[in-house]
């Protein structure tokens, strides 16, 4: 599909053979607090995940693709979830898994993508993002793509002994 494919990465299904690089990422406490993950995830739970990805997000609700790089590298993964189509919005999140391919434009592209597919191809109205208090990078990546902060949840998350309020990002398609 040419609306998913940009000039630094492109966006896939799920696919079987994907078994090993989501358990990796579902596995790495360092992405727990961004994912509300508490404990780990089996191989053979990823894997009856798998089978069932190819459901669609009218049904479930949540689409998740793969981000790879043009040479078909797998570097992360981005989330549309909390899917309402009376209401016609949707939640993001975004992860490059590897720390070493952050920084090169990947995730702004990403996003980028993954916005556009939500306007046009899904019919949104608009896109929000929850982004916990100091993860500047996020930040910075939502507000360089035109999402407005509209709130804060206070006390929202509680990590690693103290609560931590959670942004709001919004994307209104005009």
């Amino acid at each position: 599909m040419l609306s998913l494919k940009g000039d630094k990465v492109y966006l896939r299904a799920l696919e079987p053979e994907d078994l090993d690089f989501v358990h990796s990422v579902e596995n790495t406490e360092d992405f727990w607090e961004v994912s509300a993950t508490q404990t780990p995830y089996s191989r053979f739970m990823i894997k009856q995940y798998l089978e069932n990805a190819h459901r669609d997000i009218y049904d479930v609700k949540q689409l998740r693709l793969v981000i790879c790089d043009l040479q078909d590298k797998e570097i992360g993964l981005i989330d549309v979830f909390d899917f309402e189509p009376k209401d016609r919005r949707a939640a993001l999140g975004i992860l490059i898994a590897d720390a070493s391919e952050r920084g090169k434009g990947y995730g702004a592209e990403t996003l980028k993508l993954i916005c556009n597919y939500c306007f046009k191809h899904l019919a949104m109205h608009q896109v929000y993002a929850n982004i916990t208090e100091g993860n500047e990078t996020s930040v910075k990546l939502f507000e360089n793509l035109s999402f407005k902060r509209v709130g804060v949840k206070k006390d929202w998350t509680y990590v690693n002994g103290r609560f931590k309020d959670e942004i709001l990002y919004q994307l209104i398609n005009k």
